[in-house]
């Protein structure tokens, strides 16, 4: 007898009860040989040494689920791929600048912005032009260039300017003062320069006013004068005005006109020596000083006021006082 015939004989008839006898695995009853007509029956073929390994791995095969572990690595996952990048959505920035203004309020930044950018650009030319070498640009329209650049944007410096300064120049003041009696009488020579140099000396941080107050002033008259003292532009006036009050306004820090006098007149000079050269170079300078005399200048009284109020502004007046010899 084969698996087969086992197999067969094991199923129920169509016609027996279920629980029947013949069905049972319980107490299987033996049934009498089938007697076979073929004249030479084969021998029996011995049974399946592994009969319960066939249903074991059909089981298997039917099962549709089971635990991870026990499922072949051959079958797909049915969990869904990841979303690509391009599709996940980003969560919506919001607008900041000036895109986060209304459209009028753009166009008014706008416009703001150009005007700027146009003063901008238009400053800085004419700054350039200003400190630039004589061109013709400067020749045809210097005068609007130096309306627009002094006073507040003026420039010290020059570009490709030749061989620095390479004098000393101190400026000297005297007075003419009306004393409380009526007399008239002229100071000595103030050195008014050597008056900020022993202030710059004695103070290790020196103030603004102490140190290019009365040397850019004398630039300014210089810059508008010629060697007679000659207004060469509009601005001659101004320069004047300008260093004439910086002269009272020493002169009266020093009090130079005396208890009760008053400073009618003022007269400057200017005092030029030049540097002397290193001893490697072979440039020979004189070692002679010039002296330049300014004219008298009347003092008004808006000069005495101007002067009287700085000189309560900054304090009490430096100690001592500087006279140069009138030689």
């Amino acid at each position: 007898m084969d698996a087969n015939d086992e197999v067969s004989n094991a199923r129920p008839g169509p016609d027996e009860p279920e629980g029947s006898a013949s069905t049972s695995d319980a107490n299987p009853q033996p049934r009498p040989p089938r007697q076979n007509s073929d004249p030479d029956p084969l021998p029996d073929q011995d049974p399946d040494p592994h009969p319960a390994q066939e249903p074991v791995a059909s089981s298997l095969r039917r099962e549709p689920s089971g635990s991870p572990s026990e499922l072949p690595s051959e079958l797909p996952s049915e969990s869904p791929p990841p979303p690509r990048p391009a599709e996940i959505a980003e969560p919506a920035q919001p607008a900041s600048g000036i895109a986060a203004l209304t459209l009028p309020y753009q166009i008014a930044v706008a416009l703001v912005l150009a005007v700027v950018a146009v003063a901008t650009c238009a400053h800085l030319g004419l700054v350039f032009l200003h400190i630039a070498p004589s061109n013709t640009l400067t020749k045809q329209h210097g005068r609007a260039v130096d309306e627009w650049v002094y006073p507040e944007f003026e420039q010290n410096w020059k570009l490709f300017a030749p061989n620095p300064l390479q004098q000393n120049i101190a400026v000297q003041a005297r007075a003419e003062i009306r004393t409380a009696d009526g007399e008239v009488r002229a100071t000595g020579w103030y050195d008014l320069s050597a008056l900020d140099g022993a202030a710059i000396d004695r103070n290790p941080v020196p103030s603004h006013a102490q140190q290019n107050e009365l040397r850019r002033a004398w630039d300014f008259y210089t810059a508008t004068h010629d060697g007679e003292h000659r207004a060469t532009s509009s601005r001659g006036d101004l320069s004047q005005r300008y260093v004439r009050r910086i002269v009272v306004m020493r002169l009266d820090r020093e009090q130079a006109d005396g208890p009760g006098g008053v400073i009618e007149r003022i007269q400057l000079r200017s005092r030029t020596t030049n540097v002397e050269p290193p001893d490697w170079s072979e440039e020979k300078v004189s070692d002679k000083p010039v002296v330049s005399e300014l004219p008298w200048w009347p003092v008004t009284d808006d000069d005495r006021t101007d002067a009287a109020a700085n000189a309560a502004g900054v304090g009490p007046a430096v100690t001592g006082r500087t006279e140069a010899s009138a030689g």
